[in-house]
């Protein structure tokens, strides 16, 4: 067996309804509107590291205080409404954190046509490495806490943005398997790039398809290079391969 064929076996393993019950993917999976699955999702994903369980968890708490309605919430929140969100905490994003995000997606909801518009108008050179480096930009052009900067990741300032990467494979992969949504359609699936995390990076150097010991901006298109070469149309398709066999198999 090649390298190609063992990854797409373990793509196919990994890439199934059964990822979704243990992985923060299943909060975007409880709403049905496209605007309440990527806020839902963007929302998980940015508070995504540390403990699955602890990430699920804090994240249907978050989606309890926007009254699982989180797109309403977001455009029509009064001052008094965000008043509730200050008792929110996931390790080091607090419910100011959480105030901030809601007003910026607002801001970006209203003026800036949603957050699929954001990474769509800013691609660049086939890739969304740009749109996520706008994404900060445009997130913090109103007043903002500076404490908050630090959870929306930039790509230029060498950041791996795995939680991002995370993010726009939901919404733009498209998965006949019913994990990822694929709603975004005016960004091609062949132009994400693999969320590169501990798991991911420790596998994918094991197998020889990253050489970059960081875990950064620079690893990321290293191993989109690697990728591409087995399956051009769905790269990202194999972090289902390395993510999986990182977390429950030993390589």
């Amino acid at each position: 067996m090649n390298l190609k064929e063992f990854l797409d076996i373990k793509s196919e393993e990994y890439n199934n309804t059964s990822f979704i019950e243990n992985d923060p993917i299943q909060i975007p999976h409880e709403f049905k509107t496209k605007e309440d699955i990527e806020i839902s999702g963007f929302l998980t994903a940015t508070i995504a590291w540390g403990n699955r369980k602890s990430i699920i968890n804090s994240s249907k708490r978050m989606m309890e205080l926007l009254d699982n309605d989180p797109h309403n919430f977001i455009i029509n929140h009064s001052d008094n409404d965000l008043k509730s969100l200050l008792g929110f905490v996931h390790r080091t994003f607090n419910g100011y954190d959480l105030i901030q995000f809601v007003k910026s997606l607002k801001n970006i909801y209203c003026n800036h046509g949603g957050l699929e518009m954001v990474f769509f108008n800013n691609m660049k050179d086939n890739s969304l490495h740009n749109s996520i480096h706008q994404l900060k930009n445009i997130f913090f052009e109103i007043e903002h806490l500076k404490r908050t900067r630090k959870h929306v990741s930039d790509p230029f300032k060498g950041s791996a943005a795995k939680r991002i990467n995370m993010f726009l494979r939901w919404m733009v992969r498209k998965d006949d398997k019913g994990v990822d949504f694929g709603i975004w359609n005016s960004i091609n699936q062949k132009n994400i790039s693999c969320p590169l995390d501990v798991h991911s990076g420790n596998i994918a150097r094991k197998l020889g398809i990253l050489k970059r010991k960081q875990n950064d901006h620079k690893a990321v298109l290293e191993l989109d290079n690697s990728l591409r070469k087995y399956d051009d149309s769905d790269p990202v398709k194999y972090d289902f391969a390395l993510f999986g066999i990182g977390v429950n198999e030993k390589l």
